[in-house]
């Protein structure tokens, strides 16, 4: 196994904290004088910083420390949170991605008009230039010159995280007259020694005009990890000198706090353990889920074998076989799992600079978010509901004097939701805006040939050519929509997916947008059954019941294709005729009622032979334009069994039920 390249480490965990400065900059828009948030954006600046100079990215470096001492200010008083600075910081931070992955590109035209921009930003309310003002604070805090103790000591593997010890005391020495002792009293033996582990802990007094707050500064990006004390011993000037309980008392609680972790860390290891992580690529979780398929079918095979032997201590294998690997299936498909919190939080960024550039106040409120879904549905779903949201925004919400005449709040709301029924998410995109006006969809569809004048259409298939290739209301286009390409890819997407879209609008008050996903694309729960000679899977999810079709019923519903179902008439697909076996059928057939949404039909089969874990295989490029079948499967023989698209089946279940209804 390779050891992973340095490079691509700082870089995962640089891209984690531009996220992480991202969300608290967004936070910070909602409460500008939050000072966790203001903090917490200034470690992730002084982190990123520290970092990319240790990696050799200076110029990231570099940019980064001028939006750390706009921050530096803020947090110290000397400048106000405002709007502006947090836009600039917002636009600041995707030229920070820039010089994260290219770093040797040339970004010096951008940097100078980002960093102009800043400037602006912190001095346009006529505060004082940085280098002036950060001087009068720190005398007046400080109050001449004063002695600091400081004891600290560093994680075992701090070294390893990029962490370099020399590099702290520098810093310490920069502050002021610094004396620094050495406590190597933990190193142990050289037959013992990690030469890659820290053992030493330093003692340091340090004599300095400088407050307290610069000294956390040097650790801020190490602190959460470290063991930490900071005591002051005097000072020279009387006013400033601390009582003498004052200290004693500080250093009893910095120990007394660190005695407690200690001793709950003691006590609770698996609060410890919780607490690892490891990184794992994506490209592993794929190939291990592969190959997890792979021992399915495999398992599969064996139990078919052992089913046909008489042998009973194969019996007991096979079973302890497929128990295992059901156990094994369903811990990868925990692995792959993400709360859709990763997908919603992008939205946020996306939804500030689309209220800025439109001129509307938008809220953006988000529930379900700690519900799960497989990684590559939450990879696939990113751009689908980009344009949903924007599409919220541009056509749904009305300005805000258009709302207050309205009768509504002058803030629009775009609320993204997720829930979980079955083995399936639905994602929900609504807002409160103007609704969708379903007479200039009409008439744009009858102008641009998609349907004829005058046909009649349902209120849902009128809702559904939005989706349509080309299809757009604008009036003009504009950066947000007019060209009729991103609902189109909404629908290609979310088929792709084997999911399906539904669509709800009231005028005045709103549209809402609902897709429906399968839960994972790689192993589902299936029910085999054969039509004619050959097998075909239908996802358990979508089934609701199985019925007995005599044929008695089978010859009285011929020409009407309806069976009775509590008080209620479901249409149902013969398989045999859709799929021209040619084939007698059983003389006991069997219905599966499968529904998606309120929709149900069933599918006539001749027989049911049982569940089925099913590894879904794609089909190839020659079958793409199959809509009848979602994909294949290997069953334990070898063969292959094609899965039935529900979702088609239902649409074309329910088409029939019209064309019959129509015909009287």
């Amino acid at each position: 196994m390779t050891n992973p390249d340095p490079i691509s480490v700082f870089r995962t965990e640089a891209a984690e904290l531009l996220e992480q400065i991202e969300s608290g900059l967004l936070d910070l828009t909602r409460s500008l004088d939050d000072r966790d948030q203001i903090d917490a954006v200034f470690r992730g600046l002084h982190t990123l910083k520290g970092s990319g100079a240790m990696f050799g990215f200076d110029a990231l470096a570099a940019f980064t420390h001028h939006c750390e001492t706009a921050f530096d200010r803020v947090r110290k008083g000397d400048v106000p949170a405002t709007h502006e600075l947090v836009s600039a910081v917002l636009s600041a931070q995707d030229h920070m991605r820039a010089l994260l992955e290219t770093p040797n590109g040339d970004h010096e035209g951008m940097s100078a008009a980002l960093l102009d921009n800043l400037h602006r930003a912190v001095n346009g309310g006529g505060y004082p230039a940085p280098a002036v003002a950060s001087a009068a604070p720190v005398a007046e805090e400080a109050g001449g010159l004063r002695e600091w103790r400081i004891r600290f000591s560093l994680p075992a593997n701090a070294m390893a995280n990029g962490t370099n010890p020399l590099g702290l005391l520098d810093e310490m020495r920069d502050l002021g007259d610094c004396r620094i002792v050495a406590d190597t009293s933990k190193v142990p033996e050289l037959s013992a020694l990690e030469p890659r582990d820290i053992h030493i802990s330093w003692d340091v007094t340090l004599k300095t005009e400088r407050p307290r707050a610069d000294i956390e500064d040097v650790f801020i990006f190490v602190m959460d990890d470290m063991e930490l004390e900071i005591a002051e011993v005097a000072a020279e000037r009387p006013a400033a000198t601390a009582s003498p309980a004052q200290a004693p008392i500080a250093r009893a609680v910095v120990v007394t706090e660190r005695e407690a972790t200690a001793i709950q860390a003691a006590n609770d290891p698996k609060q410890a353990k919780s607490a690892e992580n490891v990184r794992v690529p994506a490209e592993r979780l794929d190939e291990m889920m592969d190959r997890v398929g792979e021992l399915v079918i495999a398992q599969s095979r064996l139990t078919q074998l052992a089913g046909t032997a008489a042998d009973l201590g194969l019996r007991s294998v096979s079973e302890e076989i497929e128990r295992l690997s059901g156990e094994l299936r369903d811990t990868m498909m925990v692995l792959r799992m993400m709360p859709v919190a990763s997908l919603f939080s992008r939205f946020r960024r996306l939804v500030h600079d689309l209220s800025r550039e439109t001129g509307k106040e938008i809220e953006l409120i988000t529930e379900g978010e700690s519900t799960e879904v497989d990684k590559t549905v939450i990879d696939r779903l990113a751009d689908p509901l980009v344009h949903l949201v924007r599409n919220s925004i541009d056509h749904g919400l009305e300005k805000p004097d258009e709302r207050v005449a309205a009768g509504k709040e002058a803030k629009g709301r775009v609320i993204l939701s997720a829930h979980q029924t079955g083995g399936e998410v639905i994602i929900t995109i609504k807002d409160d805006g103007r609704g969708i006006n379903r007479e200039r969809v009409r008439a744009k569809a009858e102008a641009s040939g998609i349907v004829q004048p005058g046909a009649t259409l349902t209120d849902q298939d009128l809702l559904q050519l939005i989706f349509q290739p080309g299809f757009s209301t604008a009036q003009a286009v504009t950066n947000l929509s007019g060209r009729g390409v991103g609902m189109d890819v909404v629908k290609k997407t979310v088929e792709a997916l084997r999911g399906t879209i539904d669509i709800t609008s009231k005028p005045g008050e709103g549209s809402e947008v609902s897709l429906r996903i399968p839960l994972t694309l790689a192993i589902i729960e299936g029910l085999l059954v054969r039509v004619g000679q050959g097998c075909y899977v239908i996802p358990l999810s979508a089934v609701e019941e199985c019925l007995e079709l005599s044929l008695e019923d089978d010859l009285r519903s011929r020409g009407r294709s309806f069976i009775s179902l509590r008080d209620s008439l479901v249409p149902f697909l013969r398989l045999r005729e859709l799929f021209q076996t040619r084939t007698e059928p059983d003389p006991h057939q069997k219905v599966v009622v499968i529904s998606t949404g309120s929709e149900r039909v069933g599918l006539v089969v001749d027989q049911i032979i049982g569940d089925h874990q099913t590894v879904i295989k794609s089909m190839s490029k020659l079958h793409h334009d199959v809509d009848t079948f979602s994909g294949a499967t290997i069953l334990g023989d070898g063969s292959v069994a094609l899965i039935l698209d529900v979702t088609h089946l239902v649409a074309a279940g329910q088409q029939q039920e019209a064309q019959l209804r129509a015909a009287g």
